[in-house]
């Protein structure tokens, strides 16, 4: 009878190891660890405005080769240093990726790219990675897609996204109101504001809701509340929000919903009508808006990789072009580099005197 009941359409049940063996294996060394620590501890500083800087968070759309991924983070690495006394820059590492329909879900679901999903070998090497990035002391991003995958790396991501269309869930919500992170919370597909609002106070709040331990049991997890939530602006069906007429309306609803009025801007997605070419114009506007007296944009968000624009995932995966992205398309690394210096000579002068709004 239970088999006629339960499980109708699961064709197996694999084993996968706990966070705290995943964890074992490819453990934190101190020197990532103090890394994450600083990366966060900078990041909210920058949101309770005791740091003047603005954050940057930038890197590939995705990440599906380790090899160009690592050669990027080395890149960037030596950018962020050239920059660090104006921008604060952040390496974006996804690994997981949402899909409209289907498609690709990320590197820690299918490390292969070749419908093989071995994802316990995925979340080895995902880890494996990250503690390789936070070692060179570049504080990392991601998007929390899962309440799961946070417990075997949340240990080494310095900043947080919920995404357009997971911004009204529940369970996310939750999610991010016991993550050791801050968090950006991004308006909804079709632009809506009020959805990462909503988010971003719910999140500020204490839940109580199933999830897993480090030891892969089910458990009652009693969060906090996390008091780094904020809005993370993107556009929404095909139209910018990013211009100075938006982030003036948004500041005022901020206010009105009780929150600081800060925001990061994501250069990408609708706000770029998702051609990357547009990306440097985007960035450049909003260091026009700081430099002309706007308060409120504390970071941006860049999509970017070794070459510019994406490529399918071709049948012999030897035949993919080397660090360009298989998801969106990204800027490439000379107008990456390009485009911050040029935000950093912009702004070196003016994020000093620049005082909360």
């Amino acid at each position: 009878m239970m088999k006629r009941l339960e499980n109708i359409n699961v064709a197996a049940f694999d084993l996968m190891p706990s966070p705290e063996e995943i964890q074992a294996r490819v453990p934190i060394s101190d020197a990532a660890a103090e890394s994450v620590f600083a990366g966060r501890e900078t990041i909210r500083r920058i949101l309770d405005r005791a740091d003047p800087r603005l954050f940057i968070v930038v890197g590939p759309c995705s990440i599906h080769d380790l090899a160009a991924g690592f050669d990027y983070a080395r890149r960037l690495r030596g950018l962020a240093e050239d920059v660090k006394d104006t921008l604060v820059l952040i390496m974006r590492v996804y690994f997981a990726k949402p899909r409209t329909a289907t498609g690709w879900k990320g590197f820690i679901n299918d490390p292969y790219l070749d419908d093989s999903f071995r994802i316990e070998e995925g979340m080895e090497k995902a880890r494996a990675f990250l503690l390789q990035v936070a070692e060179l002391g570049l504080p990392i991003a991601t998007e929390a897609l899962d309440s799961i995958t946070p417990q075997y790396l949340g240990d080494l991501i310095s900043w947080t996204a919920i995404g357009a269309r997971t911004v009204e869930s529940q369970t996310h919500r939750e999610l991010a109101s016991g993550l050791s992170t801050p968090v950006g919370f991004k308006n909804g597909t079709d632009g809506d504001i009020q959805v990462a609002i909503n988010g971003i106070r719910s999140a500020a709040r204490s839940h109580s809701f199933l999830g897993l331990n480090a030891h892969g049991r089910s458990t009652i997890v009693r969060t906090k509340g996390n008091p780094y939530a904020h809005l993370v602006l993107r556009g929404g069906e095909g139209r910018p929000n990013y211009d100075t007429v938006s982030i003036s309306i948004i500041e005022r609803t901020l206010a009105k919903a009780g929150l600081p009025r800060i925001v990061v801007v994501d250069c990408s997605h609708a706000n770029s009508s998702k051609d990357p070419e547009l990306q440097p114009l985007v960035l450049s506007d909003c260091v026009h808006q700081i430099r002309e007296g706007n308060r409120s944009i504390v970071g941006l968000m860049v999509e970017s990789n070794i070459e510019g624009g994406n490529q399918p995932i071709p049948e012999d995966r030897s035949q993919l072009k080397y660090g360009c992205s298989v998801t969106d398309p990204c800027v490439d690394w000379p107008t990456t580099d390009l485009m911050i210096r040029r935000a950093c000579q912009a702004l070196r002068d003016v994020l000093p005197h620049r005082g909360a709004p």
